[in-house]
């Protein structure tokens, strides 16, 4: 969970729209998060097999693999599954 008083935490926004990835990492960047984005599933996986992060923002619907289909992926992984998100 998100330490409404913490700084640096990092944010991984999910999103295969630029748009909805501009407006959303703008606002958690004016809060103080760090931001990082990924524009698929797939991209996504790959970042988190690389980085901690802490809070996914997962989108739904996107071409090639769905937010439920990487949810299910990163609850699989023992490295993952424990990353807050939301769909």
């Amino acid at each position: 969970m998100l330490n409404k008083n913490s700084e640096n935490q990092l944010i991984l926004i999910v999103d295969d729209i630029p748009k909805n990835l501009q407006i959303l990492g703008s606002v958690l960047k004016q809060e103080g998060n760090r931001v990082a984005f990924a524009t698929s599933g797939e991209k996504a996986l790959a970042y988190v097999a690389e980085h901690s992060v802490d809070l996914i923002l997962l989108d739904i619907m996107m071409p090639d693999m769905d937010g439920y289909e990487v949810c299910r992926r990163l609850k699989e992984n023992e490295n993952s599954r424990d990353y807050p998100f939301s769909l």
